[in-house]
């Protein structure tokens, strides 16, 4: 007995095939105008389930990542930058120092891209079916202290070690006690030759071990960090949220 659309359609969900089902009828009826053989059929239909999965496996990634805001490795303006060419960001985009486990240390003062970069190339990482996870340094601080005593920082401490890049922002925006300092070495010590670090700072590592305040622990975190790194120095003087940050003045002078 022929099965009723409807029928066809729950048969599908039952196959946990719940995209294709709801495009069921469209599939159907342009199969029937094009006169599609039952190959052609099975073709578009499976392709249609796949590309859906794929499409809701990336929102959910972006979801899971965390990232401040939404964008994109394209919207970067190489051009503000002098210390890194459209080549070198397109050699950044095809991640093969993140296949080699290679980290990238971005320096430079407030506002000239750092997290911009950072988020562009977790956001174009996901794209290309990587697992990112995007932090701050105060909140990363703040999960691993509250580990063992919440679900909440338990979760988020699974996706960042089970990730294939980690971003970690504003690193040593503020010193840590001799607890905080352990506890993020052991972190990166638990991502070594396991995932990729892109870091953000407006510190150099020879900085660093002011904050974190033991010389050991300063010297083992730099060893594991700047093994295998690119380092990326932003120089210019000026910030790019300055150059193009909105002005009462000019807004006043165009409406008079």
């Amino acid at each position: 007995m022929t099965q009723s659309l409807e029928q066809l359609q729950q048969q599908f969900r039952t196959l946990r095939l719940s995209e294709t089902a709801n495009h069921l009828p469209s599939l159907i009826q342009e199969a029937e105008s094009q006169d599609w053989t039952y190959r052609t059929f099975l073709d578009h239909l499976t392709s249609y389930e796949l590309e859906r999965r794929d499409e809701k496996l990336i929102e959910k990634r972006l979801k899971w990542a965390t990232f401040p805001f939404f964008k994109t490795i394209e919207a970067f303006q190489v051009d503000e930058q002098q210390s890194l060419s459209r080549k070198q960001i397109n050699q950044l985009k095809e991640f093969t120092w993140l296949d080699q486990l290679y980290n990238l240390i971005i320096l430079g003062p407030p506002g000239v891209g750092k997290t911009h970069l950072a988020t562009g190339l977790g956001i174009e990482a996901i794209h290309q079916g990587y697992k990112v996870s995007f932090i701050s340094m105060g909140q990363l601080i703040q999960t691993l202290k509250t580990e063992d005593v919440t679900r909440k920082s338990q979760t988020r401490m699974k996706r960042i070690r089970d990730a294939n890049l980690v971003i970690i922002d504003d690193l040593m925006f503020m010193a840590m006690d001799s607890r905080e300092a352990n506890l993020f070495f052991h972190l990166i010590n638990d991502l070594y030759d396991n995932a990729s670090v892109i870091l953000t700072s407006n510190k150099g590592p020879n900085e660093w071990g002011e904050l974190l305040g033991d010389p050991g622990i300063t010297t083992a975190i730099l060893d594991r960090l700047l093994h295998r790194a690119e380092v990326i120095h932003f120089r210019n003087d000026d910030s790019y949220r300055m150059k193009h940050r909105s002005s009462i003045f000019m807004e006043k002078s165009v409406q008079n």
